[in-house]
C-alpha cells in the first residue's frame, strides 16, 4: 500500500480499531510518505520528534483549516476550540501558553500527590463495595473516568455535584478532532460544546464574583488584569480544553493501561512486587498504545521540506507509528515496560507539549499499581469495546470483575 491507501485504511473502523499492523506497513516507505491534497504522513520517530520542534511549522489554526474548508467555523466545537492553546500559533499561542503555565504550575501538580493518592484509595474503596458478590463492573465508569475527572475538577474548582456530566459532554466534543465525523456527530459535539461554554460562563462569573483558590479564579484574573492579556473568548476556550484534555486522555491512558496488563500479567505482577517501575509501565504504555495517536503539522512559511519532500499543505504526524519506530526501538511491537529507551511522543513536543502531561503521569504512576496491589485476582469479565476513534485512542467500556 501506498500512504494514501495506509491513510483511507485508518479511517475505517477496522483500520481505527487495530492502526498498527497499518504503521508496519507505513514504515516500510519511510520515515514520510506522500499523500492525498499535497499532504504527507510522517511517521518515523526522528522526523515527528523534529517536525514537533521546528518553529517553521504550526498548528492547523482557524485561518489555514479555512482554507481547506470554508464551512469549518460554522460548527460550534471547531469554533470554541480556535481560540484555545490547541489551535492557535506564535504569538498568541506564547501569550495563552505562558498565563496558563504560570496558574497550572508543576508545583501546584506535584502538590496534588496526597490528594491524588487519597481520590485513588476512596474509589478503590468504592470499587471493593460494587464489586462484592463477583459483580462486573465496568472500570472506565467507575475508575478510569472518575480519577481524572475528580482531579481536574478540584484543580479548576468545578463543585463535585456537577463531575457527573462531563464524560458524554468531553466524548461528544472531542469527535471534531478527528479526521472524519459524521453530521450527526458534528451537531452532538455543538450541543455539548454549548452546554460547557454556558456551564464555565456560568461559573467564571461566580468565581469573579466570590474568588477561590483555583484555577478558575486565577484565570479569570488574568483576563480582567488591565492589561487584558486573556479575552474573554480565550478564558472560556481554554477553561473548556483544560477540563476535557484534563481527563480525557488520563481516561484512555488508564484503561490502555489495564487491558495491557491483562494482556500480558507478568508485568502485572512486576508492578505488584516492585519488578516494574510505575513510571516505565505508564511510559510503556504510553509508547505501545497511546491515548493520541495523532496530529499534524502545517508549514508556516514557503519553501520549506520534509525530509526531502516539498512541506506542501503540511504533514500529519502519526504519534502511534512513530513510538514503534523500528529504527527507535528495538522490538517496537512487543510490550515491555523494563525498557529504557522510551521516550515516547505521546504528549506531543516542543511549543505544543502538553501541559497536563505531568498530571496524567502523576495519576497514572499512582493508580494502577495501586489498583492491581489492591485487587490481586483483578480479572476481565467480558469483552471491552474500543471507541470507534483514530486520534483519541481508548475503551468505551472495560468489564472487570476482583475475584
Amino acid at each position: 500500500m501506498d500512504g494514501t491507501q495506509i491513510i483511507d485504511q485508518l479511517l475505517t473502523p477496522e483500520g481505527s480499531a487495530d492502526p498498527y499492523p497499518l504503521y508496519a506497513q507505513a514504515h516500510r516507505l519511510g520515515p514520510v510518505a506522500p499523500i492525498w491534497d499535497d499532504m504527507l504522513m510522517a511517521v518515523g520517530y526522528r522526523t515527528v520528534h523534529r517536525l514537533l520542534r521546528d518553529p517553521g511549522f504550526g498548528v492547523a489554526d482557524a485561518e489555514r483549516r479555512e482554507v481547506f474548508d470554508p464551512e469549518y467555523l460554522e460548527h460550534s466545537s471547531r469554533t470554541l476550540l480556535s481560540y484555545s492553546v490547541l489551535e492557535v500559533n506564535a504569538p498568541d499561542h506564547a501569550r495563552m501558553r505562558s498565563l496558563i503555565a504560570s496558574v497550572f504550575t508543576a508545583r501546584r501538580v506535584a502538590a496534588l500527590e496526597p490528594a491524588v493518592a487519597a481520590t485513588v484509595r476512596r474509589l478503590l474503596d468504592e470499587m471493593a463495595e460494587l464489586g462484592s458478590g463477583s459483580a462486573a463492573l465496568d472500570f472506565m465508569d467507575t475508575f478510569a473516568f472518575r480519577l481524572p475527572v475528580n482531579v481536574i475538577c478540584e484543580l479548576l474548582g468545578v463543585p463535585e455535584q456537577d463531575r457527573y456530566l462531563f464524560r458524554t459532554l468531553a466524548a461528544d466534543l472531542t469527535v471534531s478532532l478527528e479526521m472524519i465525523v459524521e453530521p450527526d456527530d458534528m451537531l452532538a459535539a455543538d450541543a455539548a460544546t454549548d452546554r460547557l461554554a454556558a456551564y464555565f460562563t456560568e461559573l467564571a462569573a461566580r468565581r469573579r464574583a466570590d474568588p477561590r483558590d483555583d484555577l478558575v479564579s486565577a484565570l479569570v484574573q488574568v483576563a480582567d488584569a488591565a492589561d487584558a492579556r486573556l479575552t474573554d473568548q480565550e478564558l472560556l476556550a481554554n477553561l473548556v480544553l483544560l477540563l476535557v484534555a484534563g481527563f480525557e486522555t488520563t481516561t484512555n491512558l488508564l484503561g490502555n493501561g489495564l487491558a495491557l496488563a491483562f494482556q500480558h500479567p507478568w508485568t502485572a505482577d512486576g508492578l505488584r512486587t516492585g519488578k516494574v517501575t510505575p513510571a516505565g509501565f505508564t511510559d510503556e504504555v504510553l509508547r505501545y498504545d497511546s491515548p493520541v495517536q495523532l496530529t499534524s503539522r502545517l508549514p508556516l512559511k514557503p519553501g520549506l521540506t520534509i525530509e526531502g519532500h516539498p512541506a506542501g499543505n503540511g504533514a500529519f504526524l502519526l504519534l502511534g507509528a512513530a513510538n514503534r519506530d523500528p529504527a527507535r526501538f528495538v522490538d517496537p511491537d512487543v510490550f515491555d515496560p523494563t525498557r529504557t529507551e522510551s521516550q515516547p511522543l505521546s504528549f506531543g513536543g516542543g511549543p505544543h507539549f502538553c501541559l497536563g502531561a505531568q498530571l496524567a503521569r502523576l495519576e497514572a504512576n499512582l493508580a494502577l499499581p495501586a489498583l492491581l496491589s489492591r485487587f490481586p485476582a483483578l480479572t476481565p469479565a467480558g469483552d471491552p469495546v474500543r471507541r470507534d476513534r483514530l486520534v483519541l485512542r481508548g475503551y468505551q467500556s472495560l468489564p472487570v470483575a476482583l475475584a
